[in-house]
């Protein structure tokens, strides 16, 4: 059975992208949300195996929500990602709950067993 993967992110292009290339390495994308509340309500119906979650949302950002995931036991994969490559993003995605942070330039480069290696 294929891991499932939920996207998060208010870019339809990027979420488009994104399911392309996950479901062409064999995942199973399970939903699209555009903001954070659709997100937190999409993993709490789908419970993904994974969630990849933009860090800048309409609504709030995306280590808040990595944060809420956490701390109501949910045990979907979370991987926060941005357009940018701060260097701060990583220790802010590890504090808020989630398994890491991956630019989204990276994404395109690799599968997602490396970004949850």
């Amino acid at each position: 059975m294929a891991p499932t993967v939920l996207i998060v992110d208010d870019h339809a292009a990027f979420r488009a992208g994104a399911r392309a290339l996950l479901e062409a390495d064999g995942y199973d994308v399970v939903g699209e949300a555009p903001d954070g509340r659709a997100g937190l309500d999409a993993v709490r119906s789908l419970n993904p195996d994974v969630v990849l979650l933009d860090v800048r949302l309409p609504d709030t950002d995306g280590f808040t929500i990595a944060g809420r995931l956490a701390q109501g036991g949910c045990e979907s994969a979370v991987i926060v990602t941005s357009s940018s490559d701060d260097p701060l993003y990583r220790e802010r995605a590890q504090s808020s709950g989630a398994r890491g942070f991956v630019a989204k330039h990276d994404v395109c480069g690799a599968t997602l067993d490396e970004l949850l290696g």
